[in-house]
């Protein structure tokens, strides 16, 4: 560890340990691999895609680094307290989570919308990350005898756009997430442990498809000030740096990755 200037912390928490929730692809995997390149171990979470998330963990070890798939649904309180006790018993005491897990929705207003849709939604994207915070602090706090760490929340920008006319229900979880990184960063911030959030504008990633429009983001970059869509690793540089102890006097903050769209 290293001293960073007078007055500061002898010490700060280096990132050794990482989980991220739905990091088999899109965001979640091009963190992984920024992580892997610092030399942090990754424990990579999926739900559905073993194979996908099978082949990003080789790909990560031949890349020299250390990496584990483990499945676990985040919407299931018991699923997330057996993913983490897996991360435990593979790498220790964690240092760091990313609550990247999200899903959505196909395209829909409002009014067309059925409850069991909600359950759905706000059961992952916010009971879940909830979750998976939850258990973060058990680990990092010095509350509880941990060493500290850190948590990037993956928020959108939909969260202050509201995504009228397609995903009402996602912009909401998206803000429910933002309350959170507020809340939690305040309340913790004694206890060693930085809690910020990346909001996230439109990405090429996979998601798109889930609600409908595979092509999504390039029918809509015409709105976004940059004219274009952003990559995963544009997003996972961001994340990276609010883990990372450059970011040692940053907590309850955002960064909008969104090409100016806000």
């Amino acid at each position: 560890m290293r001293r960073v200037g007078r007055g500061l912390p002898d010490k700060l928490t280096d990132v050794k340990s990482i989980l991220i929730t739905g990091g088999s692809r899109g965001i979640g995997a091009a963190t992984a691999r920024l992580a892997v390149r610092h030399g942090c171990a990754v424990c990579i979470n999926y739900r559905q895609r073993r194979e996908t998330a099978d082949s990003l963990v080789r790909e990560l070890e031949s890349a020299g680094g250390r990496a584990i798939a483990i499945r676990a649904d985040i919407a299931v309180e018991a699923e997330v307290s057996a993913l983490f006790e897996a991360c435990d018993r593979a790498f220790g005491t964690l240092t760091a989570l990313v609550n990247n897990a999200g899903i959505l929705e196909p395209q829909m207003r409002v009014d067309g919308m059925a409850m069991d849709r909600l359950h759905r939604v706000f059961a992952t994207n916010v009971y879940g990350a909830f979750a998976c915070a939850r258990e973060a602090v058990k680990r990092m706090s010095t509350r509880y005898g941990g060493g500290g760490g850190t948590i990037v929340n993956v928020s959108s920008v939909a969260s202050g756009l509201g995504s009228p006319g397609e995903y009402v229900d996602y912009a909401a979880s998206k803000g429910a997430l933002d309350t959170l990184t507020i809340g939690l960063a305040r309340e913790v911030a004694d206890e060693g442990i930085r809690v910020n959030a990346v909001r996230a504008g439109v990405i090429y990633t996979e998601m798109h498809a889930s609600g409908g429009e595979p092509g999504r983001v390039d029918r809509v970059k015409g709105s976004v000030p940059m004219k274009r869509g952003g990559t995963p690793e544009e997003v996972a540089e961001a994340i990276w740096w609010l883990l990372s102890d450059r970011s040692s006097y940053t907590t309850g903050s955002f960064i909008d990755v969104s090409g100016g769209r806000s």
